[in-house]
């Protein structure tokens, strides 16, 4: 397999199998329950978005890796995972501004993926990902299959 296309396939790999994961273990423990409570283990996988700031990893990353990617990508990331907290939090103490930080935590979770994949592209940046090489083809998969689900609960749970 041509080396360029190693990176793809593993991305669609990785939300293949994070995605059918969720639909056979998570979905259904998720079903029964208020939606105030099925998106907290949502979030709390969005949570560890922090991980995204091995961008900015001097021991992690090639040297030449185009600051252009790694500093949005790891501050959208770093924001996207705060944002979760605090969702969570509020979910946690029923706060009428839960729901509202959930939309803006997807919202910016998912502009933040659409970016980071396009400034990765621009800049040919995944040769110089290193060891943070892992973070696009395990934890962004799974973060976006979460957003799927999140995105879900909210259109069809809302109101």
């Amino acid at each position: 397999m041509p080396t360029e296309l190693v990176f793809p396939a593993q991305v669609v790999l990785g939300l293949v199998t994070w995605g059918l994961l969720a639909r056979w273990f998570l979905a259904p423990r998720l079903a029964g329950v208020p939606r105030d409570v099925a998106l907290q283990p949502l979030l709390a996988i969005q949570a560890i978005r922090y991980i995204g700031l091995v961008f900015l990893a001097p021991a992690a990353t090639s040297p030449s890796l185009a600051q252009s990617f790694a500093l949005p990508a790891a501050l959208g990331t770093a924001i996207a995972g705060v944002l979760a907290l605090i969702a969570i939090g509020l979910l946690r103490a029923r706060s009428p501004l839960a729901i509202p930080v959930v939309w803006i935590q997807t919202v910016e979770g998912l502009a933040d993926f659409v970016n980071a994949f396009a400034q990765a592209a621009a800049a040919h940046a995944v040769p110089d990902l290193g060891a943070a090489y892992y973070v696009p083809i395990v934890i962004v998969p799974a973060a976006i299959v979460s957003h799927v689900m999140v995105l879900g609960l909210l259109l069809r749970r809302g109101g």
